[in-house]
């Protein structure tokens, strides 16, 4: 899978699975616009990145913040032209407690980053991506996201909202060419799977550098015309 002359936004990049997308794309000759919440993390990761001679873009851009994701876009347009694929990878576990005992202030951090922070790169991207008459957008679900799961509250109802707004998206913008998949990356060893599993055993899921190949494939031309669809990263091909 080439990525040479591409570029990738990646958000949540600055480590776990968002980082090894990162990385992947970076192996595969892409050139990278990458942001986080964490400048510290991310400017470590994007340092890396670069000694290792990929071009990269970043700022401590948080999803929400529309204004802060548009700037950081419209650099990476100055300086690549256009962003060939965006990754929609950010987002947060909230409490898991039963519906019931969720505060109004959570559910709405949670949709908010989760979904809202979905659409906002989403939004940034698709002007030049319309102009350019091709693109690939990539949103990260869950195994909780397409079926009912005690005791996951909004995060389980945002990834169920995050797969409603791949496929209509999919539906909108496939005239325009833009493809529109999502993606379970399953069990992956990340700071949010052990604080949704504390009593699990940390070596049992997959390092997250082992289901990143699926990302590489939706980003790149060797999946031109797959849109609509949801992949698991951990069965993939």
């Amino acid at each position: 899978m080439d990525l040479t002359g591409r570029t990738i936004f990646i958000t949540g990049a600055s480590r776990g699975l968002g980082r090894a997308i990162a990385e992947a794309c970076a192996a595969a000759g892409g050139r990278l616009v990458l942001c986080a919440r964490g400048a510290d993390e991310l400017g470590s990761t994007a340092d890396t990145l670069a000694v290792g001679g990929t071009e990269v873009e970043w700022g401590p851009a948080d999803v929400t913040d529309a204004d802060a994701v548009a700037a950081l876009v419209a650099g990476a347009e100055r300086r690549f032209g256009r962003v060939d694929a965006l990754v929609n990878n950010a987002s947060v576990l909230g409490r898991r407690v039963p519906i019931r005992e969720q505060s109004p202030e959570e559910w709405r951090r949670v949709m908010d980053i989760n979904v809202t922070g979905t659409l906002i790169p989403t939004l940034a991207v698709l002007p030049g991506m319309r102009r350019a008459g091709e693109g690939s957008i990539v949103n990260l679900t869950s195994g909780v996201g397409d079926r009912p799961r005690a005791r996951w509250g909004p995060y389980a109802i945002s990834k169920w909202a995050v797969e409603g707004f791949t496929y209509n998206l999919a539906l909108e913008e496939e005239e325009a060419g833009i493809r529109v998949n999502a993606v379970d990356p399953g069990k992956v060893r990340t700071r949010m799977r052990r604080a949704a599993y504390p009593a699990e055993d940390p070596s049992e899921p997959a390092p997250a550098h082992e289901v990143v190949d699926v990302f590489v494939w939706l980003a790149s031309p060797e999946s031109s015309g797959v849109t609509g669809q949801r992949f698991r990263a951990q069965e993939w091909p």
